[in-house]
């Protein structure tokens, strides 16, 4: 196990940049559910940002449901009060993982 930029310790994947045409396993998708926040963030709202961040469109897609198979809350604020659907909201580029929360039930 390694710390990821956060300093969180994570398996292989949550310390990894995100990068195009590389193939993830369900583990190493999985391996995200076992992220802890070191701060007094709400843990599935950083779980859900650290797959945001870390994920392709395409790997954040198969990582939601796990989320939210394991009773995780998609819809998780941050110490402002914020959802990360609320915080992508105003980013082009996060279309893609926007439409995922939704089709998952956030809101």
């Amino acid at each position: 196990m390694a710390a990821n930029v956060y300093g969180v310790m994570s398996m292989s994947g949550p310390s990894q940049p995100k990068v195009e045409g590389e193939e993830w396993s369900d583990e190493r998708i999985q391996s995200f559910l076992d992220l802890i926040p070191r701060d007094d963030i709400n843990p599935d709202f950083f779980v859900l940002k650290e797959a945001y961040q870390y994920m392709t469109p395409e790997f954040f897609a198969r990582f939601v449901p796990y989320f939210v198979e394991a009773g995780r809350d998609i819809s998780a604020r941050n110490p402002d009060g914020v959802t990360l659907l609320e915080r992508m909201s105003g980013f082009a580029k996060a279309a893609p993982y926007i439409e995922v929360l939704r089709k998952n039930g956030a809101q």
